[in-house]
């Protein structure tokens, strides 16, 4: 049963158009908001049952969201010195090459 419940087929089609009718039923039943938080925790739910590692699941999540962030200061003076030395060095040795 597992190969038939792909995407782009007839069987996921009825099964995602049963959840649908499910939650519209829910939705007129119950209102939108109680059953937005049934949904919420049934996501949770489903989250605890099928995360092993649920500590490292949640630092790689929350690093692609929000990335470390990695601060260097840098010495604007010194820097631009290194960069014209680097430059007076390139210079020379465009002379010495011709």
């Amino acid at each position: 049963m597992k190969n038939k419940l792909k995407m782009g087929t007839p069987l996921m089609g009825l099964a995602i158009g049963l959840a649908l009718v499910a939650a519209a039923v829910l939705v007129m039943l119950i209102g939108f908001w109680k059953t937005l938080l049934l949904l919420l925790l049934f996501a949770v739910g489903y989250f605890i049952g099928t995360v092993e590692n649920k500590q490292e699941f949640i630092r790689e999540t929350a690093n692609k969201i929000i990335p470390a962030k990695e601060t260097k200061v840098i010495d604007l003076k010194s820097e631009i010195a290194r960069e014209q030395d680097e430059a007076a060095v390139r210079t020379n040795q465009e002379k010495d090459g011709e």
